[in-house]
């Protein structure tokens, strides 16, 4: 016999487990994290018996497992964001970048670039010397490159500092905080690329709206989606645009392509005179070449977050709206 709703809710509420941990996973993580922690305390050691040298940080990441993992530990740097910056340094060309990392030394162009594993970049720190030198420069002198100083926020900059590498106590809580602080940081709505688009549309004093369009609700009310600017307004838009910035790539960018096109569609059924535009932008597309021309050609054009871009999106608006 059926078990009735009722039963099922109370056996969630009456035998819920809280917390799901796996007993064996823990005790092997917990042998992980003691690892990094202990060999934190022998890279410390050496450091104030020999002073901070390349050198030592070179050794840590061919000789241990762990090393660059805990460098990243030490100064906050996550895993992520470090393979999302060796992307960024295999396609960028900055004389002052590649000579920091010895590019010429380890990079092979290939057409088309693609994300390195967590293996493939383990592997060439071990094989190849440059690439070392490299990632161990990154952290000894990244926040004085240019590019890089241009290119990644202020949050992630003040964590390749030599301060951090020497364990000074101001800088260990500085690690502390940021890394508390993450979620609400990438989280902050002020820190959203939106708010760009959102800022000329004010300063240019042109009414927009979002959410859902008007005939939309009623027409395809399972196809819709909320639009994230809609200009002048819900009922006679002129211009519609959405925007998708992506820092890292994940498996739902291919579905993301897909619901675009179908919004395309709609659009173009129901408001034939209304203009759909994206802002697509961010490494995250980048190394999803695939997905990203899909995405595109959900769009009648599309614009990123560069300055000369922005400056190319006022000129629409002026057109449209004059």
């Amino acid at each position: 016999m059926p078990r009735t709703t009722t039963q099922k809710f109370n056996t969630v509420i009456q035998k819920n487990t809280y917390y799901f941990f796996n007993a064996k996973f823990e005790q092997q993580y917990e042998g992980y994290i003691s690892s990094l922690k202990e060999l934190l305390l022998l890279l410390k050691n050496r450091i104030d018996n020999e002073g901070l040298k390349k050198e030592i940080f070179e050794d840590l990441l061919k000789n241990r497992k762990n090393g660059l993992r805990a460098i990243l530990a030490l100064t906050g740097f996550s895993n992520e964001y470090l393979k999302r910056l060796i992307t960024i340094i295999r396609i960028v060309d900055d004389s002052e970048l590649n000579q920091l990392v010895y590019k010429e030394k380890w990079h092979q162009p290939t057409p088309k670039v693609r994300e390195w594993s967590d293996i493939t970049i383990q592997k060439l720190i071990q094989k190849n010397e440059y690439f070392r030198k490299g990632v161990v420069n990154l952290f000894f002198e990244g926040a004085s490159i240019s590019f890089l100083t241009e290119t990644i926020p202020l949050f992630e900059l003040r964590k390749l500092s030599l301060s951090k590498l020497k364990f000074e106590i101001p800088e260990m809580l500085d690690t502390l905080v940021r890394y508390k602080e993450k979620g609400s940081y990438s989280g902050k709505k002020a820190n959203n690329p939106e708010i760009v688009i959102s800022e000329i549309l004010t300063q240019s004093d042109i009414t927009f709206e979002t959410g859902d369009l008007t005939d939309l609700i009623h027409n395809a009310p399972n196809s819709k989606r909320t639009m994230d600017f809609i200009i002048p307004n819900k009922e006679n838009p002129k211009l519609i645009i959405e925007c998708s910035f992506l820092a890292t790539t994940s498996s739902g960018q291919g579905d993301k392509s897909k619901t675009e096109i179908s919004i395309n569609e709609l659009i173009k059924a129901h408001y034939p005179k209304a203009q759909f535009i994206g802002f697509v932008d961010g490494i995250g597309w980048y190394v999803r070449q695939g997905d990203l021309k899909r995405m595109v050609s959900a769009y009648e054009d599309v614009y990123t977050f560069h300055p000369e871009e922005l400056q190319r999106f006022e000129q629409l608006l002026s057109q449209i709206l004059k």
